[in-house]
């Protein structure tokens, strides 16, 4: 059930990532694009996570953040990968382009559901906590 809510949760934020890098695009290169939107999901992500996947552990709203943004880190290299990678060079290369930009973005936000989730639960929300673990 946990990993299903976080699921729904994180279909949310991958709503708001995709919405957001399409705004942005209008403006921004699409490589830029795609980070500045990771970032509002994943900031959407965290919420979520804290309100209706996983209990609030002792570390509070800031250490906590810090440890859901460095699960995120390393997400943000896959979904930009893979994003850029499908837009940039696999989808010309078969000549496939329609709506190419988005599908190679969805295609990107999905890839890290299941090692995120891993992430968040053992190490974003572990519960125990002792003196070295404080941030």
């Amino acid at each position: 059930m946990q990993f299903l809510r976080f699921l729904m949760m994180g279909g949310i934020a991958a709503a708001v990532n995709i919405v957001s890098r399409y705004l942005l695009n209008m403006v921004l290169s699409f490589e830029v694009s795609v980070v500045l939107a990771y970032l509002a999901g994943m900031t959407t992500a965290y919420v979520l996570a804290r309100l209706f996947v996983f209990e609030a552990t002792q570390r509070g709203v800031g250490a906590e953040f810090t440890r859901f943004a460095i699960v995120n880190a390393f997400a943000l290299v896959l979904v930009w990968g893979v994003s850029v990678g499908l837009a940039r060079g696999v989808f010309p290369a078969i000549g496939f382009n329609w709506y190419a930009n988005d599908i190679a973005h969805m295609i990107g936000v999905i890839i890290p559901a299941a090692t995120s989730f891993v992430g968040h639960k053992y190490f974003t929300f572990r519960r125990s906590i002792d003196q070295k673990d404080l941030f």
